[in-house]
């Protein structure tokens, strides 16, 4: 061991030591990653980290497995599959920011571990490292969450409620305005008034859930709180003279998405003997309600508000107020790409739709990615805006974002107790069971069943959704395996029919008095619920490009004819002579939600078609019709039947079903089904159709059999124009494509109540 001179400078020494000891980089708070190179996947390229507003590379001197993994799982991923030297993903540019990287392989961020420091380097650019990552994107990937800002739990603001005052207030089910009470370290405590503004009062509606604050009547609270106080028995005159009763100051701007991100005193400064609230009184708060929100008897705010609203919407959440951000630019929906995301502009979108402030802004595409257009990026909201199209952005085009950069939101929603008012029983997990309800029966609160006449996977969507667990994966209709809980066995509800976007089943249409066909007990209601959940979309475009007429002799339809493809007037015809017109097209059916779309049965009910050699795992997948214009159905495809696959994949992701050999079936997350316009059923028999205007649907799951995130997406209609001889397709677009066009809406209604 060396020693040195009792006389020797320490910042000398720490000098040396600084030379000999490895540094750590910089921190995370402030260290980004990235895998570029030529042809490489999300999952791998070359490894490039941004130092001083640079981006660098990493010299793979040491560096293995173990480093890739911690760089993995700093951008998202599960972990690593391997490590690539000697530039194998291209020289990079500029400095080279880390040398002799070492990890243990438990550090969260290369930033936890030993290197020669920043830009310390013996390297060259054809030293480059670069990793390899397995695709599984971990469980909450990239988000920026309003957690993230509480610091220790129970050393931070955690939570706060509104104690309504007023009796007006105490018997409303909605609780919009009351004293403010924040939890800190676990007890409740009220705020000081001192100081209070109206940026305080919105940061909190916006936690609570609401995207507004309104003015308080404060001489009225005020009279209320001075005769609580001259009352000698009074509890709450004794609390106020504790310290501990009070939070002392709260000063926000009114963009915080959280209380704890605001400048906050718990108590006077330290050496100070005076109250934490001299001569003040509690904090009250008055907080407007979404739209969505409010009771039905309540006018509707300004009517351009309602406009407004329908130029933002997300998509493919599992809860209510959650989703892919969708805007609508050039009377076409797109997503935002997440460059620049964050929860200020996500509290934008989701004030904008009705709700409270934004508690978590999800990156890389988490809720799903989006066929389309990306319509924005690097959008940078000061918080105040009315609207997203008030930010100042970019284009979506500009910085080379793709839809697995699709942004996404969670918002906070008020509080309106359903999720007390519903439970499951009986289930072999959380997720599943007989539905039983709480509803007022002659004045009394009761817990009982669902008649399960009707049931089906709109009512199982609203039940899932109202008791937190997602998406409905089956609506049950004979439970006779799930015990229900004793004494909850009567049904209480009965002819339950949803449009889906309920918040509870209590608000769907239902019987009056309550009547079931069988009754209670083992064909009570029941539902499986998921957290995920595919999300089919036709590919509008290529129905579009590739339509046309086609007259086959009948010689040829013997198959499709014995697969009832054909129109009823074929089973008249002189066979084989003769032919039929037949319009034909492609479709590309896209799985974009977050889990395989499976047949509803198992391969033991699957038909096997002879014809065309392969089983037919679901009964009905698509409709293909042609319509008047004002809806009625003129000729119909007879798709009855699919053989689902993975017909191809994005680049890197493996195809999983295939119904060649028998194999299993289904379309894979990101993956897509095409039925080429070349193949047999792949048409509308149009033989006996004249000339005219028309309207041609697709209808992808039209039963609602299978589970998806999003049904607003599965028709797809086009305008239709036939002379006779030629056909033409125009305006192809999905069912929920242009939601704000009135016109279009009531189109659309129209002929979806045709089809039911």
């Amino acid at each position: 061991m060396w020693s040195l001179p009792a006389a020797f400078p320490l910042p000398l020494l720490l000098l040396m030591l600084g030379q000999i000891l490895p540094s750590r980089p910089q921190s995370l708070s402030t260290m980004k990653l990235r895998l570029v190179g030529p042809g490489s996947r999300p999952e791998e390229g070359r490894l490039e980290v941004l130092h001083q507003g640079q981006w660098g590379t990493v010299c793979d001197d040491d560096f293995a497995l173990q480093e890739a993994t911690v760089a993995c799982r700093q951008l998202g991923f599960e972990a690593a599959l391997t490590w690539a030297h000697s530039a194998k993903y291209g020289s990079g540019e500029g400095p080279i920011w880390l040398d002799n990287v070492h990890c243990v392989g438990t550090e969260s961020s290369l930033d936890q571990c030993r290197s020669n420091g920043w830009g310390v380097s013996d390297c060259s650019h054809s030293e480059d490292v670069g990793v390899v990552c397995h695709p599984q994107r971990q469980r909450g990937y990239l988000s920026e969450r309003v957690s993230n800002a509480l610091g220790p739990q129970g050393r931070r603001l955690e939570e706060v409620r509104l104690k309504p005052i007023l009796a007006s207030a105490k018997r409303q089910s909605l609780v919009t305005e009351g004293a403010v009470e924040v939890k800190y370290e676990g007890h409740w405590r009220q705020v000081c008034d001192q100081g209070w503004t109206r940026n305080n009062s919105r940061v909190v509606c916006g936690m609570l859930g609401f995207p507004s604050e309104a003015p308080v009547v404060s001489h009225y609270y005020r009279k209320v709180w001075n005769s609580k106080m001259k009352d000698p028995k009074s509890r709450l005159k004794s609390l106020t003279k504790k310290n501990s009763f009070w939070i002392h100051r709260v000063n926000c701007l009114g963009t915080e998405p959280h209380m704890a991100n605001c400048q906050v005193q718990v108590a006077p400064a330290q050496g100070k003997l005076r109250p934490a609230c001299p001569g003040g009184m509690h904090a009250v708060v008055s907080c407007v309600a979404g739209p969505r929100f409010r009771p039905l008897k309540a006018k509707p705010g300004r009517k351009e508000s309602w406009a407004e609203e329908t130029r933002v919407r997300l998509r493919s959440g599992a809860q209510v107020g959650e989703g892919r951000v969708e805007v609508l630019m050039n009377r076409q929906w797109g997503t935002v790409c997440d460059h620049g995301w964050n929860l200020i502009s996500a509290s934008v979108v989701c004030r904008q739709l009705g709700f409270g402030s934004a508690r978590e802004a999800l990156f890389g595409a988490q809720l799903g990615q989006a066929l389309g257009p990306i319509h924005l990026s690097e959008v940078h909201c000061g918080g105040y805006e009315r609207t997203l199209s008030d930010c100042p952005s970019l284009e979506g085009s500009q910085n080379g974002c793709q839809h697995d950069n699709d942004a996404a939101v969670r918002c906070n929603i008020p509080n309106l107790g359903f999720q007390d008012q519903v439970r499951l029983a009986g289930g072999r997990s959380p997720e599943e069971g007989v539905v039983e309800v709480q509803v007022d029966v002659n004045g009394v609160q009761r817990w009982g069943a669902v008649c399960s006449d009707h049931w089906g996977l709109n009512e199982a969507m609203v039940a899932c959704r109202q008791l937190g667990l997602g998406f409905a994966n089956h609506a049950v209709k004979d439970t006779w395996y799930w015990q229900g809980t004793p004494g909850a066995g009567e049904v209480v509800m009965s002819g339950v029919h949803c449009s889906g976007t309920e918040l509870a089943l209590q608000q769907c249409q239902r019987h009056g008095p309550v009547h079931c066909s069988h009754g209670a007990g083992h064909f009570s209601a029941g539902v499986s619920c998921t957290d995920s959940a595919a999300d089919l979309v036709l590919n509008a475009q290529l129905v579009q490009e590739t339509a046309y007429l086609e007259d086959r002799p009948l010689s040829q339809l013997y198959c499709a004819h014995e697969e009832n493809c054909l129109s009823q007037s074929a089973d008249r015809m002189d066979w084989p002579y003769g032919h039929r017109r037949l319009l034909r097209f492609s479709s590309q059916i896209h799985n974009l939600g977050r889990a395989d779309f499976r047949p509803k049965t198992g391969r033991h009910s699957w038909i096997w078609h002879q014809c065309h050699r392969h089983y037919h795992s679901i009964e009905v997948f698509t409709h293909y019709d042609l319509l008047t214009l004002n809806g009625s159905k003129v000729a119909e495809g007879h798709k009855a039947s699919f053989c689902l696959e993975d017909t191809n994949c994005p680049k890197g992701m493996q195809r999983r079903y295939a119904c060649a050999n028998f194999g299993e079936q289904g379309v894979t997350v990101g993956c897509w089904d095409t039925y080429r316009h070349d193949i047999d059923c792949q048409w509308v028999d149009i033989t006996d159709v004249g000339p005219g205007d028309y309207i041609f649907q697709v209808v992808v799951n039209p039963k609602l059999e299978v589970a998806e995130s999003d049904f607003s997406n599965n028709v797809m209609r086009c305008r239709c124009k036939y002379d006779g001889q030629r056909v033409w397709l125009h305006d192809c677009h999905t069912g929920d494509s242009y939601r704000a066009n009135t016109e279009l809406s009531l189109e659309q209604e129209r002929l979806r109540n045709n089809l039911i």
